[in-house]
């Protein structure tokens, strides 16, 4: 699969940019960990347009991640182009690598995003969504890329027909997550939609799919049902970057990886905990890793008091120290 001149090989598997998910330090991880290609955190286009530091700060990307994707988002076309603009050049303006590809997010649900017409709030002005796309093409050197969702409800699922029309837009790739934005994330993720796109004798775009990829077996059905290019996934990577070797394993050979233990999701947990604070400091790298460290040991037995001390301390030396415990008490 290439997006422009830049090829992910066959059956390439993505990591979904998510807010509060894919900084740096995670995105590192899942590179690692076999992820094709990765993406920042959505940036907001007013924010960088105002200089604003914490939307300049997500465009910095490094080396190691690489290829990697900044995604932008907003609803004015003049702060579109100029936020695309300053991703294009974000290797100057942000430091670190920059990015390969522009992704403009036409998918975000949340309320405070879509219901300022920003995000999957485009779903209702497709019009406006394809202007956007394309003055965002025009004004910037590096591939432009979409993701958004179906529709923005039941009634209104028009992306077989949007989906050409952002091609004809002049975009190298398309991300379609497989739910309207009123479905937000419930529900299952519905990928017939996303196949009829891929049939289509029209699209000739790689065509990536999203939604519910929690398991290799989900992956290869994405791939072999419905025909498309590449997977994205999101939710099913919090603490748990190594899916993305699980997957590619058993794309290749058709089987499954033996469970990852204790002692080695310990490890990668410290490591993990490490490149945040190392990005972030103290106390912020351990507050923003929460989310992930309660899912490095989903299923662990009697682990209610341990979690508990695990996701409230800002200390670091002691959350080693439990990341140590569990090793000696479950490994």
């Amino acid at each position: 699969m290439k997006i422009g001149n830049l090829d992910l090989g066959e059956r390439p598997v993505l990591l979904a940019p998510m807010e509060d998910v894919t900084d740096i330090s995670f995105r590192v991880l899942c590179r690692e960990w076999g992820a094709d290609m990765v993406y920042t955190e959505f940036v907001p286009s007013d924010g960088l347009i105002r200089d604003a530091v914490k939307a300049i700060a997500k465009m910095r990307t490094l080396e190691e991640e690489a290829p990697v994707g900044i995604q932008i988002y907003g609803h004015i076309p003049e702060s579109m182009v100029d936020a695309a603009r300053m991703a294009d050049r974000a290797a100057e303006i942000a430091g670190g690598h920059g990015c390969d590809v522009i992704d403009i997010n036409f998918g975000c649900p949340v309320s405070k995003i879509a219901g300022r017409g920003a995000g999957s709030g485009m779903m209702r002005e497709p019009d406006k969504m394809v202007a956007i796309t394309k003055a965002v093409v025009e004004a910037v050197g590096k591939p432009v890329t979409v993701k958004t969702r179906l529709g923005w409800d039941d009634s209104s699922k028009i992306i077989v027909e949007l989906a050409e029309r952002l091609q004809d837009a002049g975009i190298s790739a398309l991300t379609i997550h497989g739910r309207t934005r009123c479905q937000m994330y419930k529900g299952e993720a519905d990928w017939t939609l996303i196949g009829q796109v891929k049939a289509n004798p029209r699209m000739h775009i790689p065509i990536i799919g999203n939604g519910d990829i929690t398991s290799p077996q989900k992956a290869k059905e994405a791939f072999d049902r419905y025909g498309v290019d590449g997977i994205m996934v999101g939710r099913a990577t919090y603490g748990h970057p190594w899916i993305f070797r699980e997957i590619k394993h058993y794309l290749e050979t058709g089987e499954e990886l033996p469970p990852m233990g204790v002692a080695e999701r310990v490890a990668l947990a410290k490591r993990h905990l490490e490149l945040s604070l190392k990005y972030k400091g103290e106390p912020r790298g351990i507050y923003e890793m929460r989310r992930h460290l309660s899912c490095y040991f989903k299923g662990l037995p009697d682990f209610r008091e341990t979690r508990a001390k695990m996701v409230t301390t800002l200390d670091s030396d002691e959350l080693f120290r439990i990341l140590d415990y569990i090793c000696e008490r479950y490994a």
